[in-house]
């Protein structure tokens, strides 16, 4: 993952390569079913395109911690989502600057594929979840239709989501139990258990 380019690009992502239907993202946060009063990490928040969407399922009492690796996409992230629940890190998911077992939920909302060492950002997320605390890796379309695009760019051409055996590995590999991959025509969904 170059941070240089996602650096570069923050500033016409919303436009031009951003989710802009917002009932897709609606359904997807509905769907991760966060409770109120829920913990979460957003890895790799870009500029916060699904934050509102997650504050909303938590509720005034959830506490939302939103990590990106490029200054500039957090920064817009930041000048968009303004809300109290929201604290904001600049981090790369490999080396995350948090304590160990203190989030019930991780989110990587279309940011996955370019994390360069899959493995290790898993163990780390693994690291700083709860027991019986869930990870969601997920995006509004299909693996089919997000490599597809992704191997049209050549920034980012090698930055794929991997087959189901190959997640459903690395999630185990990383500690995870219970790994379940769901990838539909408008939406991918794999997801996975820290227990103990």
């Amino acid at each position: 993952m170059s941070r240089e380019y996602f650096n570069e690009k923050a500033c016409i992502w919303d436009e031009l390569i951003a989710e802009k239907d917002g009932r897709r993202l609606a359904r997807l946060a509905r769907f991760l079913n966060i409770g109120p009063s829920s913990t979460v990490l957003d890895v790799g928040t870009g500029t916060g395109v699904f934050l509102p969407f997650l504050v909303r399922s938590m509720g005034s009492l959830g506490r939302l911690v939103a990590i990106d690796f490029a200054e500039n996409m957090l920064a817009r992230a930041v000048k968009k989502n303004s809300n109290g629940n929201v604290n904001y890190i600049q981090a790369d998911v490999t080396f995350l600057p948090l304590p160990d077992e203190i989030f019930d939920t991780v989110v990587c909302y279309s940011s996955f594929p370019h994390f360069r060492d899959k493995l290790k950002a898993l163990r780390e997320v693994h690291r700083v979840l709860t027991t019986e605390g869930r990870v969601f890796i997920c995006h509004t379309s299909s693996r089919t239709a997000i490599n597809h695009i992704h191997s049209e760019i050549p920034d980012v051409a090698g930055d794929l989501i991997p087959a189901e055996s190959e997640m459903t590995r690395l999630l185990e590999a990383a500690g995870f139990e219970q790994a379940e991959v769901r990838d539909l025509d408008e939406s991918y969904l794999a997801t996975a258990v820290k227990n103990g």
